[in-house]
């Protein structure tokens, strides 16, 4: 049997992706995959360019069995691996579960620090390196890509932990990790680990030498990288950071930092499809029901997301001064650029000239001053706000058309569909619609669609707490499609069914803005010798 990873090791600098995200990622979760669920994230990690998916535990459950199978049954390019304690049946179940593939990993541990053997395992050294040993062996009957693990390696007896590394080599192992289980040490003192290892152990030549690194304190990635310039050429990391309390080592840091800084940490590389991550990490995140974090690192939300004056004035001069890394690169669309109090005159004039208006057509001081009123107002300012605030040039005429008066629903149990009622001014018009829906929030919003007009798309539609506790406040913030473009509507109230009504009622105030722009636009290229513009209010 040839095994892929030794081939891929020969390569100078190749440093080995091995994603634990479907085993370490998943036992975080609050609830267990489906192994359809499992089977779908693991093809979008071979896509990735990941070289090896552990994609269980076998013996925890038969679903984990199935799942392992089912996804080295499917696997053709990256190593489906098990986990296993260094005990027969782990091992033997995953032998089992992984034997419908043509090339396999066998991945077991068993703990080496003093506090996990004395307290934990209640062992001897000399017990638990013989257990070691004879996992090992045992897993070599089923295939020659064996891994072990020394948990808890981070506060491990240095030469304890030789002696074992060893042991397990000269056993078979041809991958051995280091893991700091509970993510204790510092890059210095970690890398201080793997080149101890690298010029004590005899054999070491003989092994790919992995890390597994956990981010108690935050260190998760700076200890993997140390590591890899210190000589490890394997990382052991989840999609998005997922992980066990803090988490692992964030698979899409440590492959852009190897892309960016390959040359500092060693001359080193990785298989990863680099415009593959965004895609990854979205489905991830929807997968398991864990949003990314908007400051995460390379797949947050904020991360190409520039709000700083005098950085938005760098970017668009040369996006290099603030993106070490491009948005398109990860396979996002692009970098974002929130217009707010703290935005400066050249981001206003560069969203204008996006959207058509040339430099000159204007008064930019005049227009800036409105600016930063409504910035002041609402926080974050669209580009369809600055060209309403540029026909208008008055808050006072930009004013909402449409303006809740009060709403009731009637709903509850059984075979009544949800009824809602909802009165809004429009304009100085007051108008009630009634309607049904598959809910109180839909009932609401078909009726406000009706009594508004605009039949828009509701894109997105997300509710949270906004405080803690049962005096919590609501806060619900929309999306909805029209004309092409998206408009966002936001509001908080002690009543989300209230704060459903404002928030949607908000984006269509953005909508009806566009539409009376789109019309003064269209009036002023029929009437070119206008000087002024007026937009009426509904």
């Amino acid at each position: 049997m040839t095994d892929p990873d030794v081939r891929h090791v020969s390569q100078p600098g190749r440093v080995l992706i091995f994603d634990t995200t479907l085993r370490d990622g998943e036992q975080a979760l609050s609830r267990s995959l489906s192994a359809e669920q499992k089977l779908h994230i693991a093809l979008a990690l071979e896509n990735l360019g990941v070289d090896v998916i552990e994609a269980g535990f076998p013996i925890s459950s038969d679903g984990d069995f199935e799942a392992v199978r089912m996804i080295a049954q499917r696997l053709k390019t990256a190593t489906p691996c098990g986990l296993a304690r260094a005990v027969a049946k782990d091992i033997d179940a995953c032998g089992e579960a992984l034997r419908v593939a043509d090339h396999f990993r066998i991945h077991t541990f068993i703990a080496t620090s003093a506090i996990h053997t004395k307290e934990k395992l209640r062992k001897s050294y000399d017990e638990i390196e013989a257990m070691a040993v004879a996992a090992v062996k045992h897993a070599r009957r089923y295939t020659d890509d064996v891994e072990f693990s020394c948990e808890d390696a981070g506060r491990t007896d240095p030469d304890q932990l030789c002696r074992m590394v060893e042991a397990a080599i000269r056993a078979g192992a041809t991958t051995v990790n280091i893991p700091d289980t509970v993510g204790y040490t510092v890059p210095t003192e970690f890398g201080g680990i793997i080149s101890m290892l690298m010029n004590r152990v005899p054999n070491i030549d003989k092994a790919v030498l992995s890390v597994h690194c956990h981010n108690d304190l935050g260190m998760a990635t700076a200890n993997s990288l140390t590591a890899v310039e210190m000589g490890a050429r394997q990382i052991e990391c989840c999609v998005n950071g997922l992980g066990e309390r803090a988490g692992n080592c964030s698979l899409e840091e440590v492959a852009a930092a190897i892309h960016l800084r390959g040359a500092r940490l060693g001359d080193v590389h990785t298989g990863i499809k680099l415009n593959q991550i965004a895609r990854t990490s979205a489905l991830v995140a929807k997968m398991t029901n864990e949003p990314v974090p908007n400051h995460k690192a390379i797949v947050g939300g904020n991360a190409f997301a520039h709000s700083s004056g005098i950085h938005q004035d760098g970017v668009l001069k040369n996006r290099s001064t603030y993106e070490i890394l491009t948005p398109e690169m990860l396979g996002f669309d692009g970098n974002v650029m929130h217009m707010t109090a703290r935005s400066g005159r050249h981001m206003v004039k560069s969203t204008l000239t996006a959207l058509g208006y040339p430099e000159g057509s204007y008064n930019l001081d005049q227009l800036y001053a409105k600016f930063l009123q409504l910035a002041d107002r609402k926080g974050q300012v669209h580009d369809y706000d600055l060209e309403a605030l540029l026909f208008s040039m008055s808050l006072e005429q930009a004013d909402d058309a449409f303006t809740l008066e009060r709403f009731s629903v009637m709903t509850g149990s059984g075979e009544v569909d949800p009824t809602a009622t909802v009165v809004v001014r429009c304009g100085s018009r007051t108008r009630t619609e009634a309607s049904t829906g598959n809910g109180p929030v839909d009932a609401i919003y078909n009726a406000v669609t009706r009594l508004t007009n605009l039949k828009t798309k509701l894109l997105t539609y997300v509710i949270e707490a906004n405080g803690e506790g049962m005096d919590a406040l609501g806060r619900v913030n929309v999306s909805v499609l029209y004309d092409e473009r998206k408009f966002y509507g936001s509001a908080v109230s002690d009543d989300v069914l209230e704060a459903s009504t404002l928030a949607f009622l908000n984006a269509l105030n953005a909508v009806e803005r566009h539409r009376r722009v789109a019309a003064a636009k269209a009036e002023k290229a029929d009437k070119p010798n206008d000087q002024k513009l007026q937009v009426d209010t509904p």
